[in-house]
């Protein structure tokens, strides 16, 4: 039996006026995803455990079949990982975004390069405008970040580039119990009210304010608003934590894996889980993202292996950005180019099985993820389930009766291995 899991990244949404209260999932075209629907077993599953916050670390930890409340440790130790970022015992890693703050009055605009025009971000009145800095490519971040560690880094405090806009810091010895915000849950909001607090706060709060004279006085930066882009004037901490040893995920269900991603975090956990971890040419996590790229590399990937892991950022982005049509266009790109290709490339294979969700809601309307169920499907090339029949794939599954349910979402992956 060959095993793939499909995982649209943020693609579950609420209803909107603007497309007739349907959601973004609903309005969407997606031939692929409707059939699985239709002829699979469809349930619905909560990837976010009450008491945690609802971000793609936990949820995809779950999806994968782990508890959260033993094993979740944080995003950025996880990223670290993917990283190979070697932590010791008392080191803590903080998620170190690229974001456009715009400073309102009382502060200056923007800079126009000399350091008297450079605001701080540590007034209140600074509001979070952009909480990836306009998707600065990972090239201008990498020479921006290697600036930041030049002119803020120490024996204590190190900065590492990554991928666009997301970065790490390790803090050395560092203090963990810090209350930080994700820079997507405040976008349009004045920052004040949501900067690091708690011990040692203060230590982050003056390496941010430090960092926008760093940022807007260097070349990159110039170059960005000269044409046009969003600067990224800040860098911005959250996602702390210190790593947390995963059990391997063959130990436990004795199957080989593989893991397909553009993003470090979730490249992280196939790593601590003991997959192997597969690279596509032109993977971005965004709208632009080789999808169909990640769907030849999961066929190819799955001639080897019992099973692979998809998973595509595209739609999450949308949802933080606000973009209703480009939330389409990621879910109908996903379908085509992902699901599609998927489906037709799994004919070769005599046994296989395929799940598919959404790793957790990320509604258009609040721009950051929220917490409630989302719909999978479980379907059985050998089989055609004589359960209920939904019209299609959306979030109307999770309010059917009689379907599958999981309140512990990580109980998911033990039916979908051992379903029979």
């Amino acid at each position: 039996m060959k095993y793939i899991i499909l995982v649209g990244d943020g693609m579950a949404d609420r209803p909107l006026k603007e497309l007739g209260n349907k959601t973004c999932l609903q309005k969407a075209h997606t031939p692929n995803m409707d059939r699985l629907a239709s002829e699979g077993k469809a349930g619905k599953v909560r990837t976010i455990p009450a008491g945690f916050e609802p971000g793609s670390d936990v949820a995809n930890l779950s999806i994968l079949g782990y508890n959260p409340a033993i094993y979740y440790s944080g995003r950025a130790p996880i990223e670290a990982v993917y990283r190979g970022i070697k932590l010791g015992p008392k080191d803590v890693a903080f998620r170190c975004n690229l974001v456009t703050l715009d400073f309102l009055p009382p502060h200056p605009p923007l800079a126009k390069g000399g350091s008297s025009d450079i605001p701080t971000p540590a007034g209140s009145n600074a509001v979070m405008l952009d909480y990836s800095a306009g998707h600065i490519t990972t090239n201008e971040a990498r020479l921006l970040i290697k600036d930041i560690n030049n002119k803020l880094g120490s024996k204590d405090f190190i900065f590492y580039p990554g991928v666009s806009y997301r970065h790490l810091m390790i803090w050395k010895n560092g203090k963990e119990k810090i209350k930080c915000t994700p820079p997507h849950d405040i976008t349009g909001k004045k920052i004040g009210g949501f900067l690091p607090q708690g011990k040692g706060a203060e230590i982050l709060n003056v390496l941010m304010e430090q960092s926008t004279e760093i940022l807007l006085s260097n070349s990159v930066n110039k170059n960005r608003i000269k044409k046009g882009l969003r600067p990224a004037n800040s860098i911005w901490f959250w996602g702390q934590g210190r790593q947390r040893p995963l059990p391997k995920f063959r130990d436990k269900y004795k199957l080989k894996g593989a893991l397909i991603s553009a993003v470090d975090l979730t490249k992280g956990l196939g790593l601590c889980a003991g997959f192997d971890i597969v690279n596509v040419k032109g993977a971005t996590g965004y709208i632009d993202t080789n999808y169909s790229g990640k769907a030849k590399a999961a066929l190819k990937a799955l001639k080897q292996r019992d099973l692979v892991y998809v998973h595509v950022e595209a739609p999450d982005e949308a949802g933080h950005n606000g973009d209703m049509k480009i939330k389409i266009q990621a879910i109908e790109d996903f379908d085509s180019k992902v699901v599609g290709m998927v489906l037709k490339g799994l004919k070769k294979f005599k046994d296989y099985r395929i799940l598919l969700l959404p790793d957790h809601a990320t509604p258009i309307k609040v721009r950051t993820h929220t917490p409630e169920p989302v719909p999978f499907v479980i379907y059985d090339g050998s089989v055609i389930s004589k359960g209920r029949k939904t019209r299609g794939f959306s979030e109307d599954i999770c309010r059917m009766k009689d379907v599958l349910s999981f309140e512990k979402g990580h109980k998911l992956m033990d039916y979908f291995i051992r379903v029979k």
